[in-house]
């Protein structure tokens, strides 16, 4: 530990007695724990470390004055102090554990109603539990009654606190079993605890723990299902409980737990309270997922009854979540995932009459007709409300339908179903009851019922279809389904069924933006399963042509968004233009994008640029000529760059560029800006200087960091053939920066490899010059002394790459040439002050230039600036200085003595830098 923090903290310890003095924040206490807590984990001692720290705790301690806060924050403290054996022994032998742990004493006090405190005795106890001798002070001390008693406490905090309690001490000190098993593994790597030290805990406290793993097994047996006055925070508590300790006990303690609670557990499933099926089947599935897979094993038995009984519940709404729950929790159990499976289709099969449930002897599903008549037969015995023997599976069909008819439970049922097909298309075939096409299509057919475009429901379900009608809930999980379902197997035959519905979706007046947001994302999606398009109609691409061109001038902002991204994302980068628009039936995308940069709203102008990047970036690949609309597209950028409003818009225009320079260096030999070349890579370069010129002196910080973006590419290309040039994006890659800008995209140069040769130094000298002619060494200062630390240390990176190419000693006789320019003012005046220019002398050489700049030589510059230790203070978070154990000490006595002093005016802020 610091010395200084050391000689500091009886001071704090003083101020932390005092109830009446002030802390400069109130997290202080929660950030002296977190420094006690890693230096307890680092292996050193708290008592050797901070002997104050006994004394402290007895002072606060035995004034029962004292705040709630820190007498929680003594109790956590001295559960860390004891958490070693050296430790407990000392405190113990001074009866300071018998003293903060007394539980009488602190309710004579009157203070154990205080939450704070509470939570601080459960903390405390499961920071010294962890080893034998805290267990045998824990059960002698008679601890394990009120910590039962915490599970159903007022604080939400304090029972879960409780929970986890309970189940630290079980799953920590359980007996090693000779395979081992997760939990207690876990447990030692946590705890750094060797093998043979859990065998002696075993050993040392088999008594103690035995006890222990009673009392809790009583507790959850009653619990689960009290006899007396039944809580539902009680119940859901104990369960919570079971479902933690099943999930990771080895198999003596689970077997016990489920020999306890057995016939509790078969009891609450009988009972089908709503509120508890969800944490019951958290128990029964964590159970059934650590027993054994003998299905002859006791344990097993148990909780494959258990299963089954919740997979045949009968309230519909139960039965559906059980069937989900188990879905997930992706079981290799085929019995029960097969009937969870028909469980969950059942809705969609009601509502939209597809043949998804039931195969005949042959293996081929029943007909429409057979289907038609079951559902009147079912009708029917609902409407005569006659006793009739059905099979189980007709029961639940009768239920269900009872519970579909009810607007908000059906709604609710049919979006667990529908965002749970994915999964179910995935299972194997044996579990399956239908091709997984038949279920796309059945996701189809709700989408139409939504819509209202299909006639309600033939088979007399038609009160249940009217309550999807105009659902928008219900669309969207269905357009999420569906657009999961493209990778499903057989998805490629049901295309162009998928792409007539989600049209009709895009061109209906009354779908809301989000609905036609997830519309597009389906085509998008079932587009790329289509390897070819002659699978959709003409007439169908014609359709989205015109609904498109429709949407793009939407009066709803959000709608205009969704649908210029969609043209960007129309294009993969493996397609030429003409195969995205071929889609569209030959609609030409840029126009509607070019227009869109016009657009009121900055979102929408924003995704117009990326669209635009998006499209022409096959011409782009190949060199093609520049035509005079690409022209007119880049005139628009530079003025967005310069003159729009909101930052989101010139954030893409700055990427619009970085994309083009890299399609470019990828396909392209290098160009020069005074090329006669009339192709679209000439016109780039034109346009790097003012772009890296306008996007280094934006006010976003984000724009300035993709503007070095592009620096950097400029870089990567002017030395790509040099020996000692190495690519600071590598550097970049492997140590990215907390706060920094992540692009969209990631890029990269085609490199050109080659052997030093004799004109290796002029070249460096030609690609210095061209660098400092298209901006890049000014863009690169100006980042260095940016106020937004992510720039100044993204340039500083850059700058040091470009020092190590340039200015080694054996070239800087052949780079001493170049020069630069730096302005007469902001970033030029600070690199005049480092390079130590006299005011008149700066004043002689700016009147020697035309616009009074000043020419300096690049390698002079570069070795001026201290690149390196500049690195090293940016690379540092300002945490280093005041988030600090010193500096949170310093920041208690600091406010403390404020808060004393008499001149302190009343509401006068104490200003501190407390992390």
């Amino acid at each position: 530990m610091d010395r200084e923090c050391v000689s500091l903290l009886p001071s704090v310890c003083e101020v932390l007695a005092d109830s009446g003095r002030s802390l400069p924040d109130d997290t202080s206490l929660e950030k002296l724990l977190d420094w006690f807590t890693g230096l307890t984990k680092a292996g050193g001692s708290l008592l050797e470390a901070c002997p104050c720290l006994p004394e402290f705790i007895s002072t606060v301690v035995h004034n029962t004055a004292s705040d709630p806060g820190v007498l929680s924050f003594a109790l956590k403290v001295t559960g860390l102090m004891a958490a070693t054996e050296d430790g407990f022994k000392r405190l113990q032998e001074s009866s300071v554990l018998d003293l903060v742990f007394n539980l009488h004493h602190w309710q004579e006090a009157g203070l154990w109603e205080d939450p704070c405190l509470r939570i601080g005795w459960i903390q405390g106890l499961k920071n010294l539990l962890q080893h034998p001798e805290a267990l045998s002070f824990f059960v002698q001390s008679d601890f394990i009654e009120p910590l039962l008693q915490l599970q159903t406490d007022t604080s939400l905090f304090v029972a879960s606190a409780a929970n986890q309690m309970l189940a630290h001490i079980l799953l920590f000190f359980q007996p090693v079993s000779p395979a081992g098993c997760n939990g207690v593994d876990k447990k030692e790597e946590d705890a750094g605890m060797t093998r043979a030290s859990i065998a002696a805990i075993t050993t040392e406290t088999s008594t103690e723990y035995t006890a222990v793993v009673s009392a809790v097994s009583k507790y959850l047996k009653e619990s689960v299902v009290p006899t007396e006055n039944p809580q539902l925070h009680q119940r859901l508590q104990a369960l919570r409980l079971l479902a933690l300790l099943l999930a990771q006990a080895g198999p003596p303690l689970r077997v016990r737990l489920l020999q306890t609670v057995a016939d509790s557990l078969e009891e609450l499933v009988t009972a089908g309270h709503s509120q508890l099926t969800l944490p019951l089947m958290d128990v029964i599935l964590a159970a059934h997922s650590s027993s054994s897979a003998d299905e002859h094993v006791p344990d097993r038995l148990v909780t494959t009854r258990l299963l089954s009984s919740m997979l045949n519940i009968n309230k519909p709404s139960d039965l559906i979540r059980a069937a989900a729950a188990v879905l997930h929790r992706g079981h290799h159990d085929t019995d029960h995932t097969a009937r969870a499976v028909k469980i969950l289709l059942l809705p969609l099969d009601i509502i939209t009459s597809q043949t998804l449930l039931g195969t005949n002897t042959s293996g081929k599903t029943h007909t429409d007709i057979h289907r038609k008549k079951r559902t009147r037969k079912l009708f029917s015995i609902l409407r005569k409300d006659k006793y009739v023997l059905v099979s189980a599976a007709d029961r639940h069909r009768v239920s269900l339908v009872e519970h579909l008819k009810s607007k908000n439970s059906c709604i609710s049922m049919i979006c667990v179903c529908l965002t749970n097909t994915p999964q179910i298309t995935l299972t194997p075939s044996a579990v399956l009851p239908c091709p997984p096409p038949l279920i796309v299509t059945a996701v189809l057919s709700l989408l139409r019922i939504c819509s209202g475009v299909s006639s309600s429901s033939p088979t007399g379900c038609s009160e249940v279809c009217r309550n999807v009608i105009g659902s928008g809930k219900v669309q969207k999980c269905a357009l999420e389904a569906l657009t999961a379902l493209s990778s499903s197997p057989g998805a490629e035959d049901r295309i162009s069924d998928v792409f007539t519905v989600v049209i009709q979706y895009l061109d209906n007046p009354d779908s809301d933006p989000t609905v036609l947001h997830k519309s597009y994302q389906v085509l998008l999606k079932w587009k790329s399963v289509c390897t070819d398009l002659s699978c959709i109609t003409d007439q169908l691409r014609q359709d989205l042509a015109e609904v498109v061109r429709k949407r793009v001038c939407d009066m709803r902002w959000e709608v205009r968004d969704s649908t210029v991204e969609f043209l960007g994302r129309l294009k993969s980068a493996e397609e030429t233009s003409d195969a995205s628009e071929a889609l569209l039936a030959g609609c030409c995308t840029s126009p509607l994008l070019t227009e869109a940069l016009q657009d009121t709203e900055s979102y929408v102008r924003a995704s117009a640029v990326t669209a635009l990047a998006k499209t022409l970036a096959h011409s782009w690949q190949q060199g093609a000529a520049v035509t005079q609309e690409e022209t007119e597209i880049v005139t628009r950028l530079i003025e967005i760059l310069s003159q729009d409003t909101e930052g989101f818009a010139r954030r893409a225009v700055v990427q619009y560029f970085i994309a083009w320079f890299s399609t470019h260096s990828s396909h392209s030999p290098p160009l020069s800006p005074s090329s006669s070349s009339s192709s679209s890579t000439s016109l780039l370069m034109q346009c790097v200087r003012s772009v890296l010129s306008q996007g280094s002196s934006d006010l976003d910080w984000e724009v300035k960091v993709h503007t070095l973006e592009l620096a950097e590419l400029l870089l990567d290309q002017a030395f790509s053939g040099h020996q000692g040039y190495r690519k600071s994006s590598d550097t970049l890659q492997a140590s990215p920066h907390p706060y920094g800008a992540a692009s969209d995209q990631a890029y990269t140069l085609h490199t050109h490899t080659g052997a030093h040769t004799e004109g290796a130094e002029s070249n460096l000298t030609g690609a210095l010059n061209s660098l400092v002619k298209q901006g890049v060494i000014s863009a690169l200062l100006s980042g260095l002394f940016d106020c937004d630390r992510p720039v100044g240390l993204k340039a500083c990176r850059l700058l040091i790459t470009l020092r190590e190419t340039v200015c080694p000693l054996s070239l800087r006789a052949t780079v001493a040439s170049v020069s630069c320019e730096l302005p007469s003012w902001g970033w030029g005046q600070e690199i005049r002050k480092t390079l130590g220019m006299k005011e008149s002398d700066w004043a002689m050489a700016a009147q020697r230039e035309a616009d009074g700049g000043v020419m300096v030589s690049v390698c002079e510059v570069l070795r001026s600036l201290g690149l390196d230790e500049r690195l090293d203070v940016l690379t540092q978070s300002s945490d280093h200085i005041h988030n600090s154990p010193l500096s949170l000490l310093q920041d208690i006595l600091t406010a403390s003595a404020a808060h004393s002093r008499p001149d302190t005016q009343p509401g006068q802020e104490v200003i501190v830098d407390c992390y």
